[in-house]
């Protein structure tokens, strides 16, 4: 085995067992430093990451940008390196990491995409009768909207995780963090007529633990939940793209929006740092200055 797998080796077994993150995220450091390498090989050669300068970096980053990349996508590729580097010299397999003098900015921040209430009412209402996709899709949406799970962890949610006695759910998140999170007597009523009335028709398998099935049985994955609710949300008359991470920033929204506690909405969502919980409070305040535009009576008389 060459140094250099040895090196690319090392660090994406640590990610995935020490920082035990999931083997999706891995493959993506793993491709965005393969990209990297393959850009250096085929300009100056690639001698190796032992060798590579903060010259080689700032000249990697220049070929990004000119290929238009989007902003966040050179942001993770950058993030991929200066991660991949940390790792090496801390190691001490490089006495210096090329990548500390660089810094990528950011740009305005996107603000998460959301659904007001009267839209998810809408979808809601739509999904009547007792065919037993319908009853499951009604489950699975308010479900989603009332606890901000991701949509990995409505795909491998199980029957035990979920608790209907206290109304609560052990979520397996993102690098096997365990979370709590709650549901309302609302879900809990479109969940077990789901899994008295449906699930037991699209089941095929006894030992099937899955809560959300799909019309062969197994568990729904990502992409099923997300091509379901696309045509859902579209027949419902929500148009354009969606996604279920929107149901996520919804819940989100709502609960600051209701005068929810930031710290506690971080912990529901399962985020690492307060940060990236922090995004939702400028979505609020977006609505507070328009509501402040639109009904303070100066502004009015204006």
């Amino acid at each position: 085995m060459s140094q250099k797998q040895n090196e690319l080796d090392q660090f994406l077994s640590y990610l995935k067992n020490e920082r035990h993150y999931s083997p999706k995220t891995v493959l993506a450091y793993q491709t965005d430093l393969a990209e990297a390498e393959k850009f250096w090989r085929e300009n100056d050669g690639f001698p190796g990451w032992t060798k590579i300068k903060e010259r080689d970096i700032q000249i990697y980053l220049q070929y990004l940008a000119e290929r238009k990349l989007a902003r966040s996508s050179q942001l993770r590729k950058m993030s991929s390196l200066h991660s991949f580097y940390r790792f090496l010299t801390r190691r001490k397999i490089v006495a210096i990491d090329p990548t500390q003098a660089i810094t990528l900015r950011r740009g305005e921040k996107k603000l998460p995409q959301f659904f007001y209430q009267s839209e998810l009412k809408q979808v809601f209402e739509s999904l009547k009768g007792n065919k037993p996709l319908t009853i499951r899709n009604l489950a699975m949406f308010k479900l989603f909207y009332a606890t901000g799970m991701r949509v990995s962890e409505v795909s491998d949610l199980t029957l035990k995780q979920i608790d209907f006695d206290l109304k609560t759910i052990l979520v397996h998140g993102k690098g096997n963090k365990d979370r709590y999170v709650a549901f309302d007597d609302e879900t809990k009523k479109a969940l077990i007529d789901y899994l008295d009335n449906a699930r037991p028709l699209l089941q095929k398998d006894n030992d099937e633990q899955h809560v959300f099935l799909n019309n062969q049985g197994k568990g729904i994955t990502s992409r099923g939940i997300e091509m379901v609710m696309q045509k859902t949300f579209n027949q419902a008359g929500i148009s354009g793209k969606v996604h279920p991470h929107e149901l996520r920033h919804s819940f989100a929204t709502a609960m600051l929006n209701n005068g929810a506690d930031l710290r506690s909405v971080q912990e529901l969502l399962g985020h690492s740092s307060l940060s990236a919980t922090q995004i939702y409070t400028h979505v609020t305040m977006a609505h507070l200055k328009s509501d402040y535009q639109k009904y303070f009576p100066r502004n009015k008389e204006s």
